[in-house]
């Protein structure tokens, strides 16, 4: 699989059309089944259950799926459990069942690589000075951490002398920003968090003090669900306005993923559409029967990505639901798919995902 990785490290992250990609996809995708059906026993049941041919070769779309919750109820594992590194949990909420992702040195390595290319396309290779909008103590326990522990030692490899924008009980420290934004004044800076903590923590913080911090020129990706701002009434132009506001001149890109497949994120363009890259794909479900939905069409989300390699998790049926948008024609030029999401199903599990913080 790494020769196939690496295939594609050549070109730019979104530069493979329609017909490219799909070409590409079926066998990069043949390989990750043949060799999850091998390695996973809990994966070959799930195929063998639904009279999966493993003989031919097979469209992306007729790749077998399974669905994102089954990583709360088993250890999904394709490579020796002495060969794992790393595991990733989900953040669920008080009383949940959390995903185990169990990593090994390749995939922690293809997943590191490829963050790395895609956000390297919106902001240049060039390492920037990083303000995180969150806490140090969300990275306790390197070896098994969650997704938005991971988040941040991610987005750490793009910046340099980074920052924390809250202290260890949660409190902005506006004291830092302010120390941050005057250092750099001038100079293109990165910042990072999570949707509704940058929201409740940062800019819900500095209106309740009546204080705004001027950063000069900043790049903010944020991830994290939606659900508690739908609550308050606040959409994506509200909450960019509102950090504007409290921050600054900041650009701002949210961006969708998933602990089962971090790495391949899909992130937002200059005109507000997720965009897929050469390393991830999207499928719009019909949930009644799990035919695949026409564009412009609400349905389910499948989510595909290249790089599991030492867990099951290259095709996944999420609990969100979505529209594919169009394909090769975003005016940003970017080359895929192109969606658009309206957050979780009703009736499903509430993922705490990154967004959630419970005092203790």
């Amino acid at each position: 699989m790494s020769a196939i990785l690496e295939s594609l490290y050549r070109i730019s992250p979104y530069a493979l059309s329609k017909e490219e990609k799909e070409k590409f996809y079926i066998e990069a995708l043949d390989y990750l089944t043949k060799h999850h059906y091998e390695a996973c026993p809990e994966y070959h049941r799930i195929l063998d259950a639904l009279g999966y041919d493993m003989g031919c070769a097979h469209k992306v779309e007729d790749q077998p799926m399974i669905p994102v919750r089954l990583f709360k109820e088993y250890e999904l594992l394709s490579v020796p459990r002495e060969s794992i590194t790393k595991t990733m949990t989900s953040s669920g909420t008080s009383g949940q069942r959390v995903s185990k992702v169990f990593l090994d040195k390749e995939n922690t390595k293809n997943q590191t690589k490829v963050l790395t290319e895609i956000i390297a396309s919106y902001i240049g290779k060039q390492r920037l000075p990083l303000l995180i909008l969150d806490t140090k103590l969300a990275l306790r326990d390197r070896s098994m951490f969650s997704a938005r522990g991971a988040g941040i030692i991610g987005f750490s490899t793009f910046g340099k002398d980074i920052t924390y924008a809250l202290n260890e009980n949660m409190e902005i420290d506006v004291q830092a920003i302010r120390a941050f934004a005057e250092k750099y004044h001038g100079t293109p800076v990165l910042l990072f968090g999570y949707t509704y903590m940058i929201w409740q923590y940062v800019v819900c913080a500095l209106r309740k003090a009546g204080d705004t911090i001027a950063i000069d020129n900043g790049i903010l990706f944020h991830i994290g669900g939606w659900k508690k701002l739908k609550d308050q009434a606040v959409d994506a132009m509200q909450y960019n306005r509102a950090i504007q506001e409290v921050l600054g001149n900041i650009r701002v890109y949210n961006y969708y993923g998933m602990a089962e497949q971090l790495g391949s994120v899909f992130v937002e363009c200059e005109y507000g559409h997720m965009h897929c890259s050469n390393y991830s794909d999207v499928i719009i479900r019909r949930p009644e029967d799990f035919s695949v939905a026409r564009i412009k069409e609400k349905g389910l989300i499948e989510l595909i990505s290249l790089l599991p390699t030492s867990y099951p998790g290259h095709v996944l049926l999420t609990e969100d639901e979505g529209e594919i948008l169009g394909e090769d024609d975003c005016p940003c030029g970017r080359n895929g798919k192109y969606f658009k999401i309206y957050g979780r199903i009703k009736g499903a599990e509430i993922r705490g995902c990154s967004d959630t913080f419970e005092r203790r």
